[in-house]
């Protein structure tokens, strides 16, 4: 097991983003699209985005304590930004799609069986 991930974090870090690595990753190419310019898939969405990106893809057993700082980070902006139940909440599209970058999205439920 990765020791710069417990129990917790794994749990939250999975919970809060629900989207899976094949949303995220079409999300973060289609938002980097520009009308006149084509992003490398590895290049798309921000860098926490793609950090998240790289985390849904591994095991749990190869996580690096940059992943866990990225996990931590993540958790902590979906629950600044969220109710800590984080029911589905419709809001600002800006606001949606600025945690969509980081794997959350808002109007999808959370699975809270994790």
């Amino acid at each position: 097991m990765a020791e710069h991930v417990d129990d917790e974090l794994w749990d939250e870090f999975h919970r809060v983003v629900n989207m899976t690595s094949r949303e995220l990753r079409e999300w973060l190419m289609t938002h980097s699209a520009g009308e006149d310019s084509e992003i490398e898939p590895d290049h798309a969405g921000t860098p926490t985005g793609r950090e998240v990106l790289d985390i849904l893809g591994k095991r749990r057993a190869d996580l690096t304590a940059a992943d866990a700082r990225t996990m931590r980070k993540v958790v902590q902006r979906v629950h600044e930004q969220r109710r800590d139940d984080l029911e589905p909440t419709a809001g600002q599209t800006a606001w949606r799609h600025r945690l969509m970058r980081i794997g959350h999205d808002p109007l999808r439920p959370v699975d809270t069986r994790r």
